[in-house]
């Protein structure tokens, strides 16, 4: 390596207790940022994107201090970021380490994008199938309408 030419690298602090979201699709990052409604939080929160990633090509990665997610959370999260890796941090160690995977079936985690359909007229919880991966089409149980991605987020 040349002596003049100094790397330079962006350096995050680490967090005492929350969660890190790491191997987001880059173009998603964000999307995943409006999923976790992270504008509202007071906590630190850190978003990353168009990072270099063996696995992705470029990849996206969300650190926030505070906040622990459901397991309604994580799946929206996976409708989007399939392949992403949740890490449940307590005392600057991650804890917990879990790889997402879609679900085949959708209970209570999007709404139908169908305005006439029951679920979006009568309480009640709503209930959709994946119908394919790539692109994603889900479709819903009740009124049959599919939809893709960028109609559910």
């Amino acid at each position: 390596m040349n002596k003049d030419k100094k790397i330079k690298e962006l350096s995050v602090s680490a967090i005492k207790e929350g969660t890190v979201i790491d191997h987001i699709p880059a173009r998603h990052t964000f999307k995943v940022a409006d999923i976790l409604k992270l504008q509202d939080l007071e906590n630190s929160v850190v978003i990353a994107t168009n990072l270099k990633s063996t696995k992705l090509g470029m990849k996206g990665i969300i650190k926030t201090s505070g906040l622990f997610l459901d397991k309604k959370l994580l799946q929206k999260i996976s409708l989007i970021a399939p392949k992403a890796t949740v890490s449940k941090i307590k005392n600057y160690k991650a804890i917990e380490k879990t790889k997402l995977e879609r679900p085949k079936l959708l209970n209570n985690i999007i709404k139908c994008v169908n305005p006439n359909c029951i679920t979006n007229n009568e309480p009640m919880d709503t209930k959709f199938v994946v119908e394919k991966e790539k692109p994603l089409l889900v479709r819903c149980r009740y009124c049959e309408r599919s939809s893709n991605e960028l109609e559910l987020l």
